[in-house]
């Protein structure tokens, strides 16, 4: 009896290795499906979406100049953008920058700060932008019918680079984008229509 006890020892000690092997195998499968799900659940990266909350006109610059008569006419325009996080990670964004065209020409542009953004969070960014008037001396006549017409549309053209950081350690490069077209009327000079659109490079 005492021989047979003995045999069977080694026995036991494999069947308990390969218990233990087993189990730890199960553990990291598990772990990795776990893993898996909340990559394309959770943390999947989302698109951060960009919209602008309010644009007013503050104020206007005309400027003639002697002797050769030159009529300079500059629109400070002020807009405040909203960017929403929708990831459950923080987004850290540069330095942004916006467009402002006209006819597709551009006639004013300013940076936007750098900041992060909370996961689920969002952040309004001021921009102020100055539409060049005196740029337009190709297309003035356009300009004037616009203004005898009661109103002139512009565009703005935003775009916001970063990346969203999962764990800590798990970077994913995203840039927010937006585009709008205002309408300012004249000569009350308020912004009378807006259509914006955002998207993002993920």
């Amino acid at each position: 009896m005492p021989e047979n006890s003995n045999h069977n020892q080694p026995n036991k000690r494999k069947r308990s290795c390969l218990i233990a092997i087993s189990v730890i195998v199960f553990l990291i499968f598990l772990l990795f499906i776990i893993a898996l799900i909340l990559a394309l659940t959770v943390f999947k990266p989302k698109q951060p979406k960009t919209e602008i909350l309010s644009a007013f006109v503050d104020g206007v610059a005309p400027r003639i100049t002697f002797p050769a008569v030159r009529v300079e006419l500059n629109i400070t325009l002020n807009i405040t953008i909203n960017v929403e996080n929708q990831n459950h990670a923080s987004f850290r964004h540069g330095e942004g920058k916006t467009l402002l065209l006209y006819q597709g020409t551009q006639v004013g542009n300013a940076n936007l700060y750098p900041g992060n953004i909370p996961a689920r969070g969002n952040a309004t960014l001021p921009c102020r932008l100055t539409l060049q008037v005196d740029k337009l001396a190709n297309d003035m006549s356009k300009l004037i019918s616009d203004v005898v017409g009661g109103e002139i549309m512009v565009e703005t053209k935003t775009r916001i680079p970063g990346r969203v950081t999962f764990l800590g350690f798990i970077k994913k490069h995203a840039v927010a984008i937006s585009e709008c077209q205002l309408t300012i009327g004249f000569p009350d000079m308020k912004v009378k229509r807006q259509d914006c659109k955002s998207k993002a490079k993920l």
